[in-house]
């Protein structure tokens, strides 16, 4: 045995070293993030902003100082307010809306307007000259009422617009698709800001933080012409930010999900305004300096040839409108055909009426049907559908007159030996004043009487070949009015659960809604109209059920 002190030592020393070695690796720190910059354009940029009256306080000299802020950082600011652009769609900034102002048939007409607009709608200082050509920057806000969302903080998005939280992740997720077919324009969502009511500030709370870290992730969103800055969470606490700080993005939340910088109402005060600018400002600088790495701009004057336009990237189909709607009619009625019975002298016709929708078109069907006869609207596919993934259909349903009768059919199986499964409705009442949203189960379908196996429940949702809209009639007695149906999708389990938006009325035989329907919005002027608000929220889900 080898009792020298001195070479036990030096061979330990050694295993120590082929340790140290051998581990290295693991003992490296991890290198810092890289820092973010927050300077200013070296150009001036062309800016609009989409808001309302917390936008105008936040733009305005002595209250928000966003407006000279933005020019002392060589932004050229324009924007818009109550009253502005085509058919005033300025008057229409909640969350349900963005989908008429990015995701209707009118997206292009209310586009060239904004990407052309070069106003002041607020009082702010402007020094600099327009630089020319069309805004670059879109920013846009919905005002506090918008904070009010139904439903559950973790609800999953939904199939269709409306205040809840899944309506709201809808909502967002349809205009993500307008965004990546513009890589040339950088969009900066400014998240709703706080109430000083906590009823659904923990739903606010989840959806903003869903906006910021999660709905470009979960969209698999390539370009760098998104970005989110939390106004709501900047105006919730002393201690909350979303700011740049030390070259590094700092996203912090405190314990208040509610307005700290209450001004006697709703809306923040000059210092949370203040505050609100200090933060965006950098983080704008920082949004336009990433969005340059992708974006797709025309160039300046003798620089030569613009840059390839980014492919923009898919939004998968599970978040996007296309999982789940069937039709919404923003793209007209393509496949729907009337048919009737020629034997008689019913008479049917159905076509996309343009305006007339919910947010945008819908299918408009008008109808006369002689005494004991019939008509349809129908959609037949070139290939079967599997439905499956839904536990039935969901649309909405307004008419010209209460009483109405209208089936809803659905065919399944080989088109030569087709089946036949319906569902009747007698429209309510309130169809006849606003939309009535509709809910039936693929259990609530069931085989039609004039073919076998007659009052069979429907099980071929992995099949169907068809659907459609036919009106019945009374015994000896005619079926006269007109049909509106919009945003036909696959009902999901949550969607029991979703309250519907108000009924809005819409006057009988116009071409487009009452302008009661189409200005529908939680007005900003003050914190008196949020309860009010909140009694639409409050409206009962309309189930139908089938006529005895």
């Amino acid at each position: 045995m080898n009792r020298n002190p001195l070479s036990s030592i030096l061979r330990l020393t050694a295993a120590f070293l082929v340790i140290l070695t051998l581990t290295a690796a693991a003992w490296t720190p991890n290198p810092a993030p890289q820092a973010v910059t927050a300077n200013p354009p070296d150009h001036v940029v062309k800016l609009v902003f989409i808001h309302h009256s917390t936008g105008e306080n936040w733009l305005t000299d002595g209250y928000g100082n966003l407006g000279q802020t933005l020019d002392a950082n060589n932004y050229f600011v324009s924007d818009t307010n109550y009253g502005w652009g085509p058919e005033a769609i300025g008057d229409r900034t909640d969350i349900p809306n963005w989908i008429e102002w990015f995701a209707s048939d009118m997206t292009p007409t209310y586009m060239d307007a904004l990407f052309n607009e070069t106003e002041q709608h607020s009082s702010y200082t402007r020094s600099l000259a327009d630089p020319g050509g069309e805004n670059t920057i879109i920013m846009f806000k919905s005002c506090f009422p918008n904070s009010a969302l139904e439903g559950n903080p973790n609800d999953p998005p939904g199939t269709y617009e409306e205040f809840t939280v899944a309506g709201a992740k809808y909502v967002y997720n349809t205009i993500l698709q307008y965004f990546a077919a513009r890589p040339d324009k950088l969009f900066v969502v400014i998240t709703a800001p706080p109430l000083t009511d906590s009823t659904h500030a923990k739903n606010a709370r989840a959806f903003n933080d869903w906006l910021v870290n999660d709905w470009l992730r979960e969209n698999n969103y390539a370009l760098n012409n998104v970005a989110v800055f939390d106004f709501y969470n900047v105006l919730t606490d002393k201690n909350a930010h979303h700011r740049i700080v030390n070259g590094q993005i700092e996203h912090v939340s405190a314990r208040s999900n509610t307005l700290d910088y209450p001004s006697g109402d709703d809306h923040p005060n000059e210092r949370g305004s203040q505050k609100a600018t200090e933060e965006f400002v950098p983080m704008l600088n920082y949004f336009y300096a990433r969005f340059l790495e992708t974006a797709s701009l025309p160039p300046a004057p003798g620089a030569g040839p613009a840059p390839e336009a980014a492919t923009p990237p898919e939004v998968p189909a599970g978040s996007a409108p296309a999982s789940s709607v069937i039709a919404d009619f923003e793209s007209g009625a393509s496949g729907w055909e009337a048919f009737r019975d020629e034997s008689t002298s019913s008479a049917m016709t159905c076509a996309a009426e343009a305006g007339s929708g919910r947010a945008g078109n819908s299918l408009r069907i008008d109808f006369d049907i002689a005494p004991n006869s019939w008509g349809t609207c129908a959609h037949m596919y070139d290939n079967p559908q599997d439905w499956s993934a839904g536990d039935g259909l969901v649309f909405y349903f307004t008419v010209e007159q209460t009483g109405a009768l209208f089936d809803v059919d659905l065919y399944a199986g080989a088109e030569d030996n087709r089946e036949t499964y319906l569902f009747t409705i007698e429209a309510p009442a309130d169809s006849a004043t606003g939309w009535v949203r509709m809910e039936l189960r693929w259990d609530d379908f069931h085989r039609a009487d004039w073919e076998e196996n007659a009052g069979e429940p429907f099980a071929k949702s992995n099949e169907v070949i068809g659907m459609a809209f036919g009106m019945t009639t009374l015994p000896d007695a005619p079926n006269v009015g007109s049909l509106r149906v919009d945003d036909v999708a696959l009902l999901g389990d949550e969607s029991a659960v979703v309250v519907p938006e108000p009924a809005q009325p819409i006057e009988p035989g116009a071409s487009e809604p009452a302008e009661e329907t189409r200005r529908r919005g939680l007005n900003c002027g003050g914190a008196a109209i949020v309860p009010l608000a909140l009694v639409g929220f409050a409206l009962f889900q309309n189930r139908l059920r089938k006529r005895a």
